[in-house]
């Protein structure tokens, strides 16, 4: 007889920020909802998000407009019926947002309904940013962490892993998602979870970098895990680095929002001069590629190990007000942003590539979809524009569910599945060649597949790659699975379809820049990759 799952549901979601929580919120008065949480509910990019979410609040701003930046901002790579749909739906899907009760900063009006501060953020042409302060991003995810668990149909199991899709090829049905193996770090085992319908929510793979502002578990474990079973990924040459990350060796990659260039903080050389008109004509609120490759540039130019920020010529109460998050955490550090610079690299922040989905968010695998920085919707192109990651999100996790509704997925169909296998592996004793190959990984893609990069760099970084994913399958062959195994596993597999991705495209384009191809095509397409197997 087979095993019967541990868990069963009508709807699997990998993954708990702003996508994963929307998603199930939107399904959990009709279906009975599972939510994984690889640690703590926190812990994942949404929290620490601290800009903003874009729409079209104010009457001088128009939907035309916000698609025409994100157009631009994208180089050339967006698709414009993503790009339409996000932007036609953005503002319904923040009112869900305020509906549900969380708190975007408001300033005084005239009438009975609220009016909201609006920041402004590099590309965009208006103030469209509603914002919760410099701390956007845990506003939202406490709000919808308390519905979550508040709500009946859903369950939460936190401090699991996701180790792979169960498809049909793999238990002997017709192709399609039907559920996931998931490791417990409390139990320590190999789990079975049989679902009608799973939702990656995963978030990106910026961990595949030494310096990166994602928190621990960003590594593209759901962009790995669909890349295995089947699924076709896009633009994964294109990985965003945050221009502005404050750099001290007791900050954790701690990012300096660029809602501060937003209200006029400047970018300035160690002797103070600033340069950022000498690149862009938009200077400061230049798109974040042009800020990250400009103070690469200066950097490498200078011998420096940084370039400094400074919003010190604004008033205290005025840097107080808008980000009192940012100078807490710099004045713990023992830094006054209001007297003097804080000091800035660019690190890894956003996935732009992806699981290449539809408008309903569905992968090419039936009964499965993708929401958030794990997808490649079309909507970043070549290039994301500050504060159109989170809306990506709640547009698209209300598609995916609108979706996933309109199929009624069951789980009684799915109560028998095999187990994991674990009687042919024993106990790793050598977690330090998991951890060597992880700091391996993360310094030859930081050096080879950086912010800039050369054909040679690639080759380099791919054939490292190929030495790195045979050790890891023997030892992933040989030994019980643990945390650091599986995201080194992913890391690795994610570094591939990177690197692949960045040696096929002999241009050079939004965050895509090599000095082998330092042109810009005049016709292009998106890099689309999909499993042999």
């Amino acid at each position: 007889m087979e095993p019967v799952a541990n868990y069963q549901c009508d709807v699997l979601i990998i993954g708990s920020g702003a996508a994963g929580l929307t998603t199930a919120l939107q399904l959990a008065d009709d279906l009975n909802v599972i939510v994984l949480s690889k640690g703590p509910l926190t812990e994942g990019s949404t929290f620490y998000a601290q800009g903003g979410i874009a729409a079209v609040f104010d009457k001088n701003d128009s939907i035309e407009s916000h698609i025409e930046d994100t157009l631009i901002a994208g180089a050339g790579l967006c698709d414009p019926e993503a790009v339409k749909f996000t932007t036609e739906n953005a503002r319904a899907s923040l009112q869900w947002l305020i509906d549900a009760g969380v708190g975007f900063d408001q300033v005084k009006s005239e009438g009975d309904s609220p009016a909201y501060h609006l920041n402004r953020e590099g590309g965009h042409s208006h103030r469209r940013i509603l914002h919760a302060a410099d701390a956007t991003g845990r506003a939202v995810q406490t709000t919808l962490q308390g519905k979550a668990l508040d709500h009946p149909n859903i369950q939460v199991l936190e401090r699991y892993n996701a180790v792979d899709l169960i498809t049909g090829a793999r238990i002997g049905k017709p192709a399609g998602c039907y559920g996931a193996y998931v490791w417990s770090r409390q139990n320590e085992r190999v789990e079975t979870v049989a679902a009608g319908c799973v939702v990656l929510a995963t978030g990106g793979a910026s961990k595949v970098y030494q310096y990166t502002s994602n928190p621990d578990i960003a590594s593209g474990d759901g962009i790995a895990m669909a890349w295995r079973a089947g699924c076709s990924v896009a633009n994964m040459e294109f990985n965003q680095f945050h221009p502005t990350c404050l750099f001290h060796p007791n900050a954790q990659s701690f990012l300096l929002s660029e809602a501060l260039r937003g209200e006029g903080a400047l970018l300035k050389r160690p002797d103070g001069s600033r340069f950022m008109p000498d690149f862009h004509e938009s200077a400061e609120l230049a798109p974040r590629d042009v800020v990250a490759r400009a103070i690469d540039f200066e950097m490498k130019r200078l011998g420096a190990d940084c370039m400094y920020l400074d919003i010190s010529h604004k008033p205290k109460d005025f840097i107080r007000h808008h980000f009192p998050t940012i100078m807490e955490k710099c004045l713990s550090l023992g830094i006054d942003i209001s007297k003097e610079p804080m000091p800035v690299v660019p690190a890894a922040h956003y996935t732009c590539g992806g699981v290449k989905t539809d408008m309903n968010a569905a992968t090419n695998l039936p009964n499965l979809y993708a929401v958030g920085e794990v997808a490649c919707t079309g909507l970043h192109g070549a290039n994301r524009m500050a504060s159109n990651s989170l809306l990506e999100c709640l547009v698209f996790a209300r598609a995916a569910a609108k979706s996933i509704l309109s199929k009624r997925p069951h789980r009684q169909a799915l109560s028998h599945i095999p187990g994991w296998d674990e009687s042919q592996v024993g106990n790793s004793d050598e977690e330090v060649i998991i951890q060597h190959n992880w700091h391996e990984l993360r310094l030859f893609m930081w050096d080879y597949v950086g912010i800039v990069r050369t054909t040679k760099r690639l080759e380099r970084a791919l054939h490292r790659i190929e030495l790195l994913q045979r050790e890891i399958h023997e030892y992933y062959s040989n030994f019980r699975v643990s945390n650091n195994l599986l995201e080194l596993r992913n890391l690795v597999q994610v570094s591939e379809l990177i690197v692949k991705s960045a040696l096929s495209r002999k241009e050079s384009r939004g965050l895509h820049y090599t000095l082998d191809y330092p042109d810009t095509l005049s016709e292009t397409k998106p890099t689309v990759l999909t499993p042999s197997h």
